[in-house]
């Protein structure tokens, strides 16, 4: 499983790999975690 960093930007998540590579936004953190989910489903 690859390590992810969430950032609150302004109000935004922002979600990056642990290369620092942008992997998705989101509109709060619950929102990011879901889509992250889904991708690893994939």
């Amino acid at each position: 499983m690859q390590d992810y960093r969430i950032v609150n930007v302004r109000g935004h998540i922002e979600v990056f790999d642990s290369w620092g590579q942008f992997i998705l936004s989101a509109d709060n953190e619950s929102e990011a975690l879901c889509e992250l989910d889904m991708m690893m489903e994939e």
